[in-house]
């Protein structure tokens, strides 16, 4: 047996217990993986990362401050993947796990300068790029803020060969990644890792500069499968549609992780549409669905929805932002448990859950602390604040990130005894914690807090409106007024503002209404369909 630890062994254990249980669908291609399939294509990819030097090596691991590296953890020689989600995503997670390394995936949606400086962050020993995105990775290598020099692997496009003459990008090589990939998929005897060395680097989703790598070690990705599956109840015979990127936490940490951990299957794809997600569910008995809002809001309005078989589902949960009542009522229409889920790529995320036979009136929450996390909700003096009282939420957990890579200042801010989420909550008499927007996005009109998310909320039950952001913009006689920002239902009629306002009038105080309207046709995204605020802001925000 292998003597690497914690991640590196996840693969091996799991294939003794259960070899022939299938862990991975790729929908793709059709091809279902077992878990003795995956420590194989493990093991092969870990000489590979061998062969490259992608091995820890305590002696010469390097750290970077404003780390874990400030408690004496290094991060090993780390390995970038830019790539949508496929089998190999899945190969490389395990072999540097065996190998001691970090995996660092980034999001093929960057433009090249913001790649460029994402990878000069991550300083990698070697890169991994799925075959579209060449020229995305190669306009990277002409920026100044990467000096290029790893070796770079391409997976070709399913049902194709890599570029088998290579491909210039800078001074570096490309070389098709099935040309030098290891024959051998026996165990892989790799070096021993602690539980607190990293092993997956996953940047953050800001939408203004480049994001900042956050740190998450062995043991962080250990205790969030452990509090996703003791919170959850997670079975081993759970299916799923991974909906997420795998370069965003939801990819791996909101339910493959913790999935693989229970001996559960995980369906992938390159892309997902709401039809197919449908069909997934119902032609491979889905048990459990995780996806942003928008996707869940999508699926009700496809076609397919009311033909769809969805008795399957144990439940669903939304995360990325709040879900609107009239989407979570189109769900329980359907029979299924659907319910808010709450997390940051900084801690978890998997932080709350329902209790057992929750109330619908406690639909607007995220549930209560999940049984290893600490939750608070305090003022700007860092005072916990009572019940029914609006501040920061904090959280405490062993799934914490360690911080930010080579962001010391950054780190500070945010990681300590507990983590600081910029999130505005509230936790009511019984425990149930609900997020009110975030900090930032807080303004003052005529003295009175106003909470978008709030007002965007009653904003959305108005039958002309699909969705909406809420934005604050100058008044010369209160300070700061509201713009909604509003994306229409199919075939809708713009409402006027007077109409919303009336519209409002006994669901908002006054104070709460928004003052301006502006139409989109499609509201901006970020990160794994989440509403882009800040661009919203920047367009309509003066």
């Amino acid at each position: 047996m292998s003597e690497a630890e914690w991640v590196g062994a996840w693969s091996e254990k799991r294939a003794a217990l259960s070899p022939e249980r299938v862990g991975l669908v790729d929908a793709a291609t059709g091809v279902e993986y077992t878990y003795a399939d995956l420590d194989r294509r493990a093991n092969r990819w870990a000489r590979l990362l061998d062969d490259y030097g992608v091995v820890r090596d305590d002696g010469d691991a390097g750290a970077k401050p404003g780390t874990a590296a400030d408690t004496g953890t290094d991060a090993g020689p780390r390995v970038a993947v830019v790539s949508r989600n496929r089998p190999e995503y899945v190969d490389l997670f395990f072999a540097t796990g065996k190998t001691g390394a970090v995996l660092a995936p980034l999001s093929h949606r960057l433009a090249p300068p913001e790649l460029a400086e994402l990878l000069a962050t991550v300083d990698p020993e070697l890169v991994v790029v799925e075959e579209p995105f060449a020229d995305l990775v190669g306009g990277a290598t002409d920026r100044d803020a990467w000096d290029a020099d790893a070796p770079i692997l391409s997976l070709p496009v399913d049902g194709s060969r890599g570029d088998e003459d290579g491909r210039a990008g800078g001074s570096t090589t490309w070389e098709p990644y099935d040309a030098v990939l290891a024959d051998d998929g026996s165990a892989f005897d790799g070096p021993a890792v602690d539980a607190g060395d990293p092993h997956l680097f996953l940047h953050t989703g800001g939408s203004t500069g480049t994001p900042k790598e956050t740190v998450l070690s062995h043991e962080a990705l250990v205790w969030n499968s452990l509090n996703t599956i003791t919170a959850w109840g997670l079975r081993d015979d759970d299916v799923t549609p991974m909906v997420f990127p795998m370069f965003h936490t939801g990819g791996w940490n909101v339910l493959t992780l913790p999935v693989f951990h229970m001996g559960g299957t995980v369906v992938i794809d390159r892309e997902f549409d709401p039809g197919q997600i449908l069909g997934i569910v119902e032609e491979r008995s889905a048990s459990v669905l995780v996806a942003v809002p928008a996707v869940l809001r999508m699926m009700t309005e496809h076609d397919r929805w009311g033909g769809t078989d969805l008795s399957s589902l144990r439940f669903v949960k939304s995360g990325g932002g709040p879900c609107r009542e009239s989407v979570m009522e189109a769900w329980w229409d359907r029979g299924v448990d659907l319910s808010q889920g709450y997390g940051l790529t900084e801690c978890g995320p998997n932080n709350f859950a329902m209790p057992d036979d929750w109330p619908r009136e406690k639909a607007h929450t995220v549930g209560v602390a999940d049984p290893h996390v600490d939750a608070r909700v305090v003022d700007d003096d860092g005072q916990t604040l009572p019940a029914g009282e609006i501040g920061e939420l904090e959280l405490r957990s062993p799934h914490a990130a360690d911080g930010y890579w080579g962001a010391p200042e950054e780190s500070a801010e945010t990681f300590g005894e507990w983590v600081s989420t910029g999130d505005l909550a509230r936790v009511d008499d019984e425990g149930y914690v609900s997020i009110e927007g975030r900090k930032k996005n807080m303004f003052v009109s005529g003295g009175e807090n106003v909470y978008p998310a709030a007002v965007e909320d009653a904003v959305v039950d108005h039958p002309a409106v699909a969705d909406a952001v809420v934005i604050p913009v100058p008044d010369e006689q209160w300070g700061q007024v509201g713009r909604a920002v509003v994306e229409l239902r199919d075939g809708a009629e713009k409402p006027t503002l007077d109409d919303l306002r009336a519209f409002l009038d006994d669901r908002l105080a006054r104070f709460k209404h928004p003052r301006h309207l502006a139409f989109v046709d499609e509201l901006p995204t970020s990160g794994p369909d989440k509403i882009d605020r800040e661009a919203v802001a920047a367009e309509f925000g003066e």
